[in-house]
């Protein structure tokens, strides 16, 4: 017999731990939730401060505006998930500044057993507790949030899909935008004219080979027209094969 899939875990540190599971908990990742194909576990930040004002923050120094996030805080709080989950495989800081996000990196982070997300606030966090407890940066695109928490549900929901069993077709995965490096082909569905617009006559075609070749094709004018950076890409990959 097969050996049973291990439970994915991830463990969010936030300011905010009433946000979560939210979009996650509904939908496939809901569901994948509810299965225990993957566990969901938040740690408020504020209940490792040790004032009693619960403090979490202070002013930057240097000067400057906004606040930043105390690193014996945040240190403390990333040691008390590790002594209460076990010791994360990736720990990760959800920060502007860090690696963007892409199809390759979810791969890579639903391959890790387990995960730790620190959802920061204000100004960001204390550099020298991202030194000291090795957090890997990522980013979700070139823009700012009032705080990680959007963007770990977004990097989460991203991960669960891709788990076993999650979605019921895995082909649906293949054909996906970024799988093969274009963006996916258009899709229409019943009635099949609408507002005086048909279904393109190969999807009714019945011919898998000509749906197959349009599919492509379409893919292809909209990866060239949307996004040059990703048709170059893979001009340059089909390059670098005739050359090998």
């Amino acid at each position: 017999m097969p050996e049973p899939l291990k439970q994915w875990r991830v463990c969010v540190l936030t300011l905010f731990p009433e946000a979560f599971p939210g979009i996650l908990g509904v939908s496939l990742p809901g569901k994948a939730l509810k299965d225990g194909v993957w566990q969901l576990e938040t740690l408020d930040i504020r209940s490792f401060a040790s004032d009693k004002h619960a403090s979490v923050d202070d002013t930057p120094y240097g000067g400057g505006a906004g606040m930043v996030m105390r690193p014996d805080v945040v240190d403390a709080a990333i040691k008390g998930a590790e002594v209460k989950f076990g010791k994360p495989a990736r720990k990760i800081y959800l920060s502007p500044r860090g690696r963007v996000l892409d199809q390759a990196l979810v791969k890579e982070l639903v391959e890790a057993p387990s995960l730790l997300l620190l959802c920061g606030r204000y100004e960001g966090v204390d550099q020298r507790v991202i030194d000291t407890q090795g957090l890997e940066e990522i980013s979700l695109g070139d823009f700012v949030l009032a705080g990680g928490e959007v963007a770990a549900m977004t990097l989460l929901e991203a991960c669960v899909r891709l788990l076993p069993g999650v979605l019921g077709n895995a082909a649906t995965v293949d054909e996906e935008s970024f799988e093969s490096g274009l963006l996916e082909y258009p899709h229409y569905t019943r009635p099949a004219v609408w507002n005086g617009q048909a279904v393109p006559d190969v999807l009714v075609s019945g011919h898998h080979e000509k749906v197959r070749v349009w599919r492509q094709e379409k893919a292809e004018e909209i990866t060239r027209q949307r996004r040059p950076d990703l048709w170059n890409k893979v001009q340059s990959g089909k390059t670098k094969e005739k050359q090998s």
